[in-house]
């Protein structure tokens, strides 16, 4: 998940030794940089799954100092992702300048280009400009063309989560999210969500911190890709819509306000715009049937999200409490199955 500056003197220390020299032999390559030995690292807050810092380094001239962004990859975040196929799914985006560089790697991360963009806050995602350009940007990357085959992971990932979940909790907590109910709820749902829908390469977790914009250009650049991966579309709008209840930028991070959701003008609107931004022509049935299945993907996003809190309680040491945030999400999923499903849920 994304991340925002945050001015913390300097913390060269939380840099390893491997990257300081790749940082170092990269700078000096630069015939602007005083000496590229002296690293400022500001760490960036706001990351769930990594650790990142913002790297400057002063300059000879007038211009800004040259800047990277290192990435330290979480511990115990391989049960989520598999970080061989997130790297070329980086590499493969940033060939085709649908985001940033990658400078460097070393054994636990890697050294990006440093956009010069500025990352959303909680309140942009509702902003009609603004989310108007996501909607396009969104289907623009939805429309790249990614190596490999393009099968649909969502259900399996799910099942191994929820597999992962159970071998990690105590019998309490396995009791208290109601475990041993889930592998029905996911069969359940992938029967229910099954049907002809448009599959594309999506995001998976397009939260505010995820997103940049340039303030001159108004161009929105999409980053991290770790969860990324061919899904239907419905699920990755589902998700968008879901982080608008969103603020990881508060005292109490992890907390939830789904009065937040955004209403139905609001994501009619940013279906419209999604569906005709390539200059297609979409149908008010078209619209309607998306609409639709963007709201029953909401569940799966809340089961996807709800398991990977649980697991990252028991895996991750970032100050985050992931497991109220993962009762939020299946709050929710309970709450709306019904009204969306027209199925009863257990409680």
């Amino acid at each position: 998940m994304g991340a925002v500056e945050k001015l913390d003197g300097n913390k060269e220390s939380r840099i390893p030794g491997e990257a300081k020299e790749k940082l170092k032999s990269l700078a000096s390559k630069w015939d602007d940089v005083l000496d590229p030995n002296a690293l400022h690292v500001i760490p960036l807050k706001g990351a769930m799954t990594n650790e990142v810092f913002q790297i400057k380094w002063p300059t000879k001239s007038d211009n800004p100092s040259r800047k990277v962004l290192v990435r330290i990859y979480g511990e115990g975040v391989e049960v989520f992702f598999d970080r061989d196929d997130e790297i070329r799914t980086f590499e493969f985006i940033s060939k085709h300048g649908q985001g940033p560089r990658l400078l460097g790697r070393f054994s636990t991360g890697r050294i990006e280009e440093f956009i010069r963009a500025r990352t959303l806050s909680a309140s942009d995602l509702r902003d009609p400009e603004i989310s108007s350009l996501i909607a396009s940007k969104l289907k623009e990357f939805h429309g790249l063309e990614m190596p490999g085959p393009k099968t649909v992971p969502l259900w399996a990932r799910l099942r191994n989560w929820l597999k992962t979940a159970k071998s990690l909790c105590s019998s309490e907590e396995a009791k208290a999210f109601q475990l041993d109910t889930l592998e029905e709820e996911i069969s359940f749902l992938e029967k229910e969500l099954h049907g002809h829908q448009r599959i594309g390469f999506c995001h998976n977790d397009l939260q505010y911190g995820n997103i940049m914009i340039d303030e001159e250009t108004k161009a929105i650049t999409i980053i991290d890709y770790e969860y990324s991966s061919y899904n239907p579309v419905a699920f990755d709008i589902a998700n968008h819509f879901c982080e608008m209840a969103a603020d990881y930028h508060t005292d109490t991070p992890h907390v939830l306000d789904f009065n937040r959701y955004p209403d139905v003008e609001e994501r009619r609107r940013f279906l419209h715009i999604y569906l005709t931004s390539s200059g297609d022509q979409a149908s008010d049935l078209e619209e309607n049937k998306l609409l639709e299945d963007v709201e029953k993907y909401t569940l799966a996003s809340h089961m996807f999200w709800g398991l990977w809190g649980i697991i990252s309680e028991l895996v991750n040491e970032i100050d985050f409490d992931y497991m109220e945030y993962a009762r939020q999400r299946f709050q929710q999923y309970w709450l709306r199955k019904p009204l969306l499903l027209g199925s009863t849920g257990k409680k």
